[in-house]
């Protein structure tokens, strides 16, 4: 039996879209079961797969793996490849993989991702603009040191890329747009036949969370 990853609605589920990133840049097969979040549907299809009861959540065998950073780490343990082979590099990838983890709070809260959506508008708060800040920052240092070999942050790409992919589906749907590196990378997200594919599979999916449908 193939291992599983379950997953939250990908036009909403950021979590859900990193370790998915991942696992296909890798090339590791799995079977998707996707829930409806915030539906009690959802909820009860959640308690069967996650003792967190969050997604996402990787079952392979009696295996359950959940917490999306965690997930990846799992990924790198049989493809190593998603991590920098420099140590030096390694070590700024997983630096700024746990920022991304652990952080931008206000950018989440005041641009939540939404895959389909385009032309949304909201109030750029200094906190939000902090964190766009602060991303602009990791993503032109990753690129200047240690991009020359790729289109990636660190050339390749690695879990630190997933990390950040949901961050596009933030700055596109809210006109989000720095000239130079930032702009690149976007592109560089957004030429992706994976994140392509994630889009086109939200674009299909019948449900509104109306939280997440914030923006003029």
């Amino acid at each position: 039996m193939r291992p599983t990853l379950v997953i939250g609605n990908k036009n909403y589920s950021s979590w859900s879209l990193r370790p998915w990133l991942a696992a296909r840049h890798a090339g590791i097969e799995f079977d998707e079961i996707r829930v409806s979040l915030n539906t009690p549907e959802g909820t009860a299809q959640i308690r069967q797969y996650s003792p967190s009861l969050r997604v996402p959540v990787w079952r392979e065998g009696e295996l359950v793996v959940w917490e999306s950073l965690a997930i990846c780490e799992y990924f790198a343990e049989r493809m190593p490849s998603l991590w920098p082979a420099d140590a030096a590099a390694r070590a700024v990838a997983r630096s700024v993989s746990a920022e991304m983890h652990a952080g931008f709070a206000a950018l989440r809260h005041g641009m939540p991702m939404n895959a389909r959506a385009r032309g949304r508008r909201v109030a750029v708060t200094p906190a939000i603009a902090a964190d766009i800040d602060r991303i602009a920052a990791i993503w032109t240092d990753c690129r200047a040191r240690f991009g020359a070999g790729g289109p990636w942050l660190f050339g390749a790409f690695s879990i630190a890329d997933a990390m950040f992919g949901p961050v596009v589906l933030r700055f596109v749907p809210y006109g989000v747009s720095r000239p130079g590196v930032v702009d690149d990378y976007v592109a560089t997200w957004m030429a992706d036949p994976h994140l392509q594919a994630w889009i086109a599979a939200a674009e299909q999916e019948p449900e509104i969370i109306p939280e997440d449908e914030t923006g003029l």
